[in-house]
């Protein structure tokens, strides 16, 4: 059973809340509006990714915006663009929260350049980027990255004073910015490990107001295990703290590795750390997506989301892996490490963020003014199909997404401990309501109970939760989904819910569409031809397609290319349902998580395009279905259910013996 609702766009834009006040209660949000701590909790969307001037590329980038101007970009405060014509910018619907995550390597030294009193003035560094021209900037930014592949400071940066200076004025001015029940700030930063050209990085995060006397960069150390080092040191100093590891789609298959950085087998002590050090995981940013890849899910019709930019960071063009690198196989390696060993190093939640090197995170499509500096500042720029940042042109970056939290308040410790606890989940940048809840005696129609909330935290757990033991009388776990879309955005396309396993030694998954818009029948698809209209640039094309029995057919596409806009007239504002599994195994390990799918809409390029006069690129699609993906939920059988493979090939980067 399903609901579907259409509701008018101010009604809907009551229910959003921002920094402005409280918002009214909606059906999957009850007790929002009290103003009081919310025992339901209330969603709360931030940012989680982002660097600003102190961050050495960024600043070699010609980005001068600071964290004062992120924080209050964030607030829904207006600021002024540091480069493309210094121009302002301001976000349409604010954030809740913010952390900055700014380099680690050389944190807020760069700018000391500019200071002649300072003794960074006279290095070369600092005669390249007060030079200001794109050449030298280039150069600037060349030299930083070599020195962080070699793990040694530029000639000059080794001044560990001016680097504790920097990280105090960072954390003053994140407690400044901390208003509980307003807004919240997290005190973080970036580990940037990138062994040639392999992405590694992990943003590092602080629950107190305090944290660390020192960041833990790269040029301390480039292995993970190093990091989960300072991480438990920390914690053993009473600074709470947990790392989130980003683009692993660009890991070249490192960031869920079958070895450790060594080269060893990972064992049960390597899986144990890294469970306990990296709480969650970051599914998008500006440099794609790392859910999944078409390779890896060929029978996944939306897999191939936000995929452009392909190239390792700086190599000029080395395509990396995609085996160990996307984040729906991580998971479901998971459990096939957990039925393996008796421990899951996967057990990630959900983020999304931006990974901007401007200072502020622009992730509404319509709203996109770059994020690298004068490298993407223009629409020229933007749509010159010409390699810039990282070797990679600026067509290929998607804009930021959006990590949206459950908690009872919007506090610093109740937004950190809502990521640690996995009840947090990402989008691709439309503020998309999102619940999940899993159970094993839940009413057929939850969904449809306006006290759903209340009932399925009494009868289960929350996404990011582990089911309880299955009752003996129980046949399968059933889930209750729930989305309300951003009146900002398009309306909704369907709900799915995505199911991961291991059987036999090898990992599989399955895609199964729980709600969705507009009276469509899956059993309308019975094999028969259906039109499909795909647009590239101005040129529209139609092709005919086979749809498979049982497939559920297009939402549809009201995108008008020409004139970068869309109507609401397909799609559903919210969408509802209550799935039981029809294929459960009980002596499966298995994970389940939700992905939320909007109807097309223009990409940001699309929006660029209009303004400029021209067609757009045909090497990006023109229009796109924005996105969330919640936390998952696992099911582990007991132990007396379990039936270990004789070996395990889908967890192997080489052949069983």
């Amino acid at each position: 059973m399903r609901i579907r609702t259409k509701l008018g766009v101010a009604i809907l834009t009551s229910l959003m809340c921002a920094t402005s006040g409280w918002a009214a209660d909606s059906r999957g949000e009850p007790g929002r509006g009290s103003g009081k701590a919310n025992p339901l909790k209330n969603v709360y969307f931030g940012e989680q990714h982002l660097h600003t001037a102190d961050s050495p590329d960024a600043f070699a980038m010609g980005t001068t915006n600071t964290q004062e101007d992120a924080f209050n970009f964030c607030k829904g405060n207006p600021i002024r663009k540091s480069t493309g014509g210094g121009y302002t910018v301001q976000k349409k619907t604010p954030y809740d929260w913010c952390a900055v995550t700014d380099h680690a390597v050389m944190m807020g030294l760069l700018p000391m350049t500019f200071d002649k009193n300072s003794p960074l003035y006279k290095t070369k560094i600092g005669e390249l980027i007060r030079s200001g021209t794109s050449q030298n900037l280039d150069a600037a930014f060349g030299i930083i990255m070599a020195s962080v592949q070699k793990g040694a400071p530029p000639v000059g940066f080794d001044n560990r004073d001016l680097q504790k200076s920097a990280w105090e004025a960072k954390k003053k001015n994140a407690n400044k910015h901390n208003d509980p029940g307003k807004f919240t700030t997290l005190i973080a930063f970036e580990w940037t490990s990138i062994p040639y050209g392999q992405n590694l990085h992990r943003n590092v995060f602080f629950r107190d107001d305090v944290g660390p006397e020192m960041p833990y960069s790269t040029l301390d150390s480039d292995r993970a295990e190093d990091l989960w080092t300072y991480l438990e040191v920390q914690r053993d100093m009473g600074h709470e703290t947990f790392a989130i590891p980003h683009n692993s789609n660009l890991s070249n298959g490192l960031m869920f590795p079958t070895r450790n950085s060594y080269g060893q087998p990972i064992n049960k002590a390597w899986m144990k750390r890294r469970a306990a050090n990296e709480v969650a995981v970051e599914i998008l940013q500006t440099k794609g997506t790392s859910d999944t890849h078409p390779a890896l899910s060929p029978d996944d019709e939306f897999a191939a989301f936000e995929g452009e930019f392909k190239h390792l960071l700086g190599t000029g063009g080395v395509v990396g892996k995609v085996n160990n690198s996307f984040v729906r196989a991580a998971l479901i390696d998971g459990v096939g490490w957990q039925e393996s060993e008796g421990v899951n190093p996967h057990k990630f939640g959900i983020v999304a963020g931006a990974d901007a090197h401007t200072g502020f995170s622009d992730n509404e499509e319509f709203n996109y003014t770059g994020v690298h500096g004068i490298n993407d500042a223009t629409i020229e720029a933007r749509l010159s199909g010409a390699g810039q940042t990282a070797g990679e042109a600026a067509i290929m970056f998607g804009t930021p997404g959006a990590t949206a939290v459950w908690a009872p308040e919007n506090t610093r410790t109740e937004i950190f401990d809502g990521i640690r606890r996995k009840e947090s989940y990402g989008t691709s940048g439309p503020l998309i309501r999102l619940r999940f809840f899993g159970g094993w005696g839940y009413e057929n129609n939850l969904h449809q109970d306006k006290d759903f909330v209340k009932k399925a935290y009494a009868g289960g757990v929350p996404m990011g939760g582990d089911l309880p033991a299955k009752p003996d009388s129980a046949k399968a776990p059933t889930f209750v989904v729930w989305a309300l879309k951003d009146p900002n955005s398009g309306n909704l396309d369907r709900i799915q819910i995505i199911k991961g396993y291991y059987q036999n030694g090898y990992p599989w998954e399955k895609i199964y569409d729980v709600a969705w818009s507009d009276g469509r029948k899956k059993e309308e698809a019975k094999g028969e031809i259906v039109k499909i209209v795909t647009t590239t640039g101005f040129k529209v094309s139609t092709e005919y397609r086979s749809v498979p029995a049982g497939k559920l057919p297009p939402v549809g596409n009201t995108v008008d290319v020409k004139n970068a806009s869309y109507t609401n007239t397909i799609g559903d504002n919210e969408l509802s349902a209550t799935w039981t599994d029809p294929d459960f195994d009980p002596a499966l390990h298995a994970v389940y998580y939700v992905r939320v799918i909007e109807i097309p809409t223009p990409r940001w390029s699309t929006y660029d395009a209009k303004a400029a006069g021209v067609e757009p690129l045909g090497m990006v699609p023109a229009s796109i279905q924005e996105r969330a993906w919640s936390s998952p939920i696992w099911y582990t059988p007991a132990p007396a259910l379990v039936k270990k493979a004789g070996s395990y090939p889908g967890l192997r980067d080489y052949l069983p013996e």
